[in-house]
This record gives structure tokens, sequence and C-alpha cells, in this order.
């Protein structure tokens, strides 16, 4: 596997992720990540930064193929 098709991969598991954690919040008031990890534990916002980093990535490369 090359090393942008591993980087998508972990990107798009992070962004689903993060979309159905929200989705939980806002449905049942239910944070997974903190609940399996620890309410603001380190690890917790490590993968919220992760998550965000993910979404910016995302956004960023779209807007880069939208301009082509």
């Amino acid at each position: 596997m090359s090393n942008k098709k591993l980087l998508e991969t972990i990107v798009f598991i992070l962004v689903v992720v993060g979309g159905l954690n929200w989705g939980l919040v806002g449905l049942f008031k239910i944070d997974v990540v903190a609940v399996i990890f620890g309410e603001m534990a380190a690890l917790t916002r490590i993968i919220y930064v992760a998550v965000g980093l993910s979404a910016a990535y995302k956004l960023a490369t779209k807007m880069k193929v939208a301009k082509k």
C-alpha cells in the first residue's frame, strides 16, 4: 500500500469516526471517544485533533481538485 493510499485510508476512518461521534453527541449526548479514553484525557484530545486535521485535509484536497 502506498503512503498516499494509507494516509487517505486513515483520514477517511478518522473523519467517519468524528462524524459518527458528533452524531451521537447531538442525538444522545454520548461522546463515545470520551467514554472509551476518558473525559479530556490526553489520548482523547489527540484523537479530537487528529479528526480535525483529517477534516481539514479532506477539505483542502477537495478544494484543490475543484480548482482543476
